[in-house]
């Protein structure tokens, strides 16, 4: 016999979860009392339930495991609602498990009440109530095997107190029932061979490669398809690393910051394929006008995204990884030893790589460019490190400037677009990968979301490192406002920068919270502080980066225009021939 709450604790044991983030309170109390017993699971006090779920969800993408959070009933289970949503836009495999009040007091306001399940059914692949100790076995093994397969996500099992209470024979494993879940990881045989000929035809062929690529860890077979049919890659902002940056036939990533010659050759292309990605709104611009000419093979383990936006001609439901070897072998019979001829395409995409380089120009103001500083530290961290970021320009210029080489290597809020997700992300991956180097690439905005974070890492022995992007405003607000509104700054301005307050000062706070705090206000400067920070493993490293306000995020396709008018930096949009 066990108590439900005993046997929350040794599910997870048995399902192999080895970490887990939370914070308890009353109603999650008698899970926690188990839980200081067991000797297989480690569990991470954070300081705010968000940052549990934002670390759950950096532990996910950096190791490809289940990401578990654990926070008590009302506020705590709502506090996770933000980090619920961001897995579910970027389908991140996470449990979320969350006490709830007497089942008896359910539905009549009791203190610290939600309907949680209630709350997030439009952000879950699937949430439990679970009013039966006896029932939590197969909850907490179903959830962990929904957010898991298939398109993986997050999924919430949430427990009443009485459940956790009483005491019930433990039964081990549990019998799983999910009608209606089947998810296809086997693809269509002719919808494979169909896609092969289109290939093989193609002048002007894109491989459009999404997250999914990462999700189902497909990135070798990805990488044997494109020199298969020596294709143009993209990569999507949560594809980074997915194909090596440093691959020739890599173009980079597309979208409103992408590289121009990622952008115009999913615009000018004559087929798409697109991997794992769902045409969302910051890749295709307005969508009516995205790639005019391209006929669309669209390949995804979720049949809802195929053709949700735009219409595929070959609609493929299955596994990525699957698919590919399938797509690949399909290639080669219907080539028959010819490569197509797409020397022409190659040609055009190559000069317009040499004409449009990525780049940016030196602040004005005497200030440092934060591009610089980003780049420097991927170079002096290298493809092994681990970059989160925050959401905004910092973001942008990370996922630009900074080479990735491997999948997992960067993680972000991409569909959500999550203020405060980069240091409890960072914090999640360090503890799922201690021997890498990870990086919190924060703006001084997002920093003061979840900075809280900073002491869990101090007490717990994660020595993650914090590059505060300091521009002492909300960036891309800010220059939304530059190109958009006039230059009114409206309520953009933080104070934490060159020539301000400074409040609050972050070397000040860093050491409060235990780390070691640098501020760095020239160029000069910039490599020895990283080199610090990558030499210090002893606790959380904390840097100020004092960066100028003027630098924007270049390329950028205006919101609601086609992406033919793409600005490699202002006022200056390429000149491309439209073709017959």
């Amino acid at each position: 016999m066990l108590t439900g709450a005993a046997a929350v604790v040794r599910s997870l044991e048995l399902l192999g979860v080895t970490d887990v983030f939370g914070l308890p309170g009353g109603a999650i109390l008698p899970v926690y009392d188990p839980l200081m017993d067991s000797t297989a699971l480690r569990h991470i006090l954070v300081r705010h339930e968000q940052g549990a779920g934002h670390a759950a969800e950096g532990y996910a993408s950096a190791s490809g495991k289940v990401g578990v959070a654990i926070a008590t009933s009302g506020p705590g289970a709502t506090n996770l609602v933000t980090a619920i949503a961001d897995a579910y836009m970027d389908s991140v495999p996470m449990v979320a498990i969350t006490g709830q009040v007497f089942s008896n007091l359910m539905g009549t306001d009791a203190f610290q009440e939600a309907d949680i399940v209630g709350i997030t059914m439009p952000i879950t692949k699937h949430s439990f109530l679970v009013k039966d100790a006896a029932d939590i076995p197969a909850a907490i093994a179903a959830a962990y095997e929904i957010a898991s397969t298939g398109r993986p996500g997050p999924v919430l099992v949430d427990i009443t107190k009485d459940a956790q209470q009483a005491e019930v024979p433990f039964v081990w494993p549990p019998k799983i029932d999910l009608p209606g879940y089947r998810p296809v990881t086997k693809a269509h045989g002719k919808q494979i061979q169909a896609a092969a000929h289109l290939l093989v035809e193609a002048r002007k062929p894109v491989l459009y490669v999404g997250g999914g690529i990462i999700r189902a860890r497909a990135a070798a077979e990805l990488r044997t398809l494109a020199e298969t049919t020596g294709a143009p890659v993209v990569t999507t902002l949560m594809a980074r690393g997915a194909f090596p940056d440093s691959h020739p036939q890599h173009l980079g990533m597309p979208g409103m910051h992408g590289t121009v010659p990622a952008v115009l050759a999913l615009q000018e292309a004559d087929l798409i394929v697109a991997l794992g990605a769902r045409f969302d709104d910051r890749v295709t611009g307005k969508a009516s006008l995205f790639a005019p000419e391209a006929q669309v093979v669209h390949v995804d383990i979720d049949p809802a995204e195929i053709s949700k936006i735009r219409t595929a001609d070959v609609p493929i439901v299955g596994d990525l990884r699957d698919v590919l070897v399938d797509l690949d072998g399909a290639f080669r019979a219907a080539a028959d030893g010819n490569r197509p001829d797409i020397a022409e395409w190659w040609t055009y995409l190559d000069g317009l790589r040499d004409e449009f380089p990525l780049g940016y120009s030196q602040p004005s103001d005497g200030l440092m460019s934060p591009q610089y500083v980003i780049s420097r530290i991927g170079a002096l961290t290298g493809p092994e490190g681990v970059y989160a970021a925050g959401v905004g320009q910092h973001q942008m210029w990370a996922a630009q400037f900074i080479r990735y080489e491997r999948p997992n290597a960067w993680l972000n809020s991409g569909g959500a677009g999550t203020m405060g997700y980069a240091v409890p992300a960072a914090m999640g991956a360090k503890v799922a990968e201690p021997h890498r180097d990870v990086w919190a690439i924060d703006g001084d905005g997002c920093f003061q979301m979840t900075n809280q974070e900073l002491a869990t890492c101090a007490i717990n022995d994660i020595p993650i490192k914090v590059a505060i992007i300091n521009n002492s405003s909300l960036g891309m607000v800010r220059q939304w406002q530059t190109l958009f509104y006039d230059g009114r700054y409206s309520h953009t301005s933080l104070n934490t920068g060159a020539g301000t307050v400074r409040i609050p000062d972050f070397v000040k706070l860093a050491e409060a919270y235990g780390c070691l705090a640098i501020r760095v206000e020239k160029e000069e400067d910039v490599d020895a502080a990283i080199q610090t920070a990558l030499a210090t493993n002893d606790r959380p490293v904390v840097i100020d980066f004092v960066v100028s306000a003027d630098a924007m995020v270049w390329p950028m396709v205006p919101q609601g225009v086609s992406n033919s008018y793409i600005q490699y930096a202002r006022d200056h949009a390429p000149s491309f021939d439209e073709e017959d």
